[in-house]
């Protein structure tokens, strides 16, 4: 089985209301030495025991470009690891 840990955040560029909101509450509690921060979102999806390795790799692409981010204002990156269940 493989499992794809997939991490989706704004690209470059791209207004991160969240993370500003974050920033400025962390400035606000003393933590200064906070100067920039990204917010993102976390997946992970297993992939059943008879999938190999390539196919799991394709098909998190397409999950990732079509469904899990919009390729117009996000990015996403992924690790991919080999889990026994």
């Amino acid at each position: 089985m493989w499992k794809a840990k997939v991490i989706v955040t704004y690209k470059p560029g791209i207004l991160d209301p969240e993370a500003k909101t974050i920033q400025h509450a962390l400035q606000t509690l003393g933590y200064s030495t906070v100067e920039q921060l990204q917010a993102g979102r976390y997946f992970e999806v297993t992939f059943g025991a008879a999938v190999k390795k390539a196919a799991a790799q394709k098909q998190i692409q397409e999950i990732g470009t079509r469904i899990l981010s919009n390729p117009v204002i996000q990015q996403f990156d992924y690790t991919l690891e080999e889990c026994t269940g």
